[in-house]
């Protein structure tokens, strides 16, 4: 920065016509662009590098207005202060606050098209209402420290630490996209590498696991009998779920044109997947039955429909059918637990039955196949078994 200043002239603004950059000296400058626009500039170096201040057009601020804001920018450098960071700074203060809850719902609206349902979507809405936006919600989104996520984390993290674990991942994804977008700097007090790992113990130290209840595998074939005696779209439908091993969303969510009667296949698309892919499920003769019994719709009608028009039947009528104690979902550990513990069935073959993912990825590698004809000869046992008949073997008729 050249330290003579004051070498304009006072009428140079108006003078000066070239396009070009005019030195007045301590770093101010006349610039007259191509188009003859003329406006005073500030060049100064910082850190080996230059940066530029735009400090108004000539018509605005005068020759010697101009040279007291370039007298104020040499003091802030003086002071240590660089000018440039200083006016970024001066605007993202004056400019209005986004709070923690409006981020929050600007990003689940920017990325829910991606996620593979609305569920997940609602999920997260569920999980800051309940957790964190009692505490974040109304907080500039600048403004949240280690202190705010911790006061979030630290009353559920022993206790809950599925949900806690949950809720942090959230925060981070929320606050990395307040910095992308501009509306807060500095680290992301909600990371867990290198940060928030030293503070609280990691969630594998204080996880339990919860099972869902599940009915003993013993009492499923009197549980079946009972509910082939009663009449309703939620017995049929609690019955087929049973005797396919299949998800509650998967079920109520059946539509008549993923079902082939004939060759005895239900193809479950990956939309409906808890895995996002398509899964081939065989049908023994007693779900084929169940289906039968079912009025029949046609196209993407639903096989199990609601009292809403349009609806499936919801989880809730399905539960009611069971005993106490016991969850719909855990009928699928019913059907695991039988399968292990009382037949020949190979693992991956009963674990593909439940469209669960096999071991690592060179298992995953190897296993390319769905198992669709041994998983026939599974499911085939179990609705034997779920007859309370005696299991066929290896041996089991397939469709062509």
């Amino acid at each position: 920065m050249a330290r003579q200043v004051g070498r304009l002239a006072p009428n140079a603004a108006g003078k000066i016509t070239k396009p070009g950059r005019y030195a007045d000296g301590g770093g101010l400058y006349l610039v007259i662009s191509r188009s003859g626009a003329k406006s005073w500039g500030f060049r100064y170096m910082r850190g080996g590098n230059a940066h530029e201040l735009g400090l108004g057009p000539t018509h605005a601020f005068s020759l010697a207005e101009a040279r007291e804001r370039a007298r104020k920018l040499r003091q802030q450098l003086a002071d240590g202060i660089d000018p440039l960071a200083a006016k970024r700074e001066a605007r993202r203060e004056a400019a209005p606050k986004m709070t923690f809850g409006q981020v929050a719902d600007l990003y689940i609206t920017a990325h829910e098209a991606g996620w593979r349902s609305p569920v997940h979507a609602k999920q997260w809405r569920q999980s800051l209402r309940d957790h964190v936006l009692p505490m974040l919600g109304e907080i500039a989104v600048d403004a949240i420290t280690t202190g705010g996520v911790l006061r979030v984390l630290e009353p559920i993290w022993r206790v809950k630490p599925e949900t806690a674990s949950r809720a942090r991942q959230r925060i981070e994804a929320i606050l990395d996209y307040a910095k992308a977008r501009g509306w807060r700097d500095g680290d992301n007090p909600a990371r867990w590498k290198g940060h928030l790992e030293k503070l609280l113990p990691k969630p594998s130290a204080v996880r339990k696991v919860e099972h869902h209840a599940a009915m003993r595998w013993q009492d499923v074939p009197g549980f079946m009998a009972g509910l082939a005696g009663r009449d309703g779209i939620a017995a049929k439908a609690l019955a087929f779920l049973i005797s396919t091993a299949g998800r509650s969303g998967e079920v109520r969510g059946a539509r008549w044109v993923e079902i082939d009667l004939g060759d005895g296949v239900w193809t479950v698309p990956g939309a409906r997947m808890k895995g996002a892919k398509e899964h081939r499920v065989p049908l023994s003769d007693a779900a084929l039955a169940i289906l039968r019994s079912v009025p029949r719709g046609e196209g993407a009608a639903l096989v199990f429909p609601g009292t809403a028009k349009g609806k499936p039947i919801s989880d809730v009528a399905l539960s009611k059918l069971l005993p106490g104690g016991a969850t719909v979902h855990g009928m699928r550990s019913a059907f695991r637990t039988w399968a292990g513990e009382s037949t020949h069935h190979a693992r991956e073959v009963v674990e593909m039955a439940l469209a669960h993912k096999l071991g690592d990825a060179v298992e995953q590698a190897y296993a390319r196949g769905d198992l669709f004809r041994r998983r026939a000869r599974l499911m085939a046992d179990w609705a034997s078994f779920c007859e309370g008949k005696a299991v066929a073997g290896e041996v089991v008729p397939l469709r062509a």
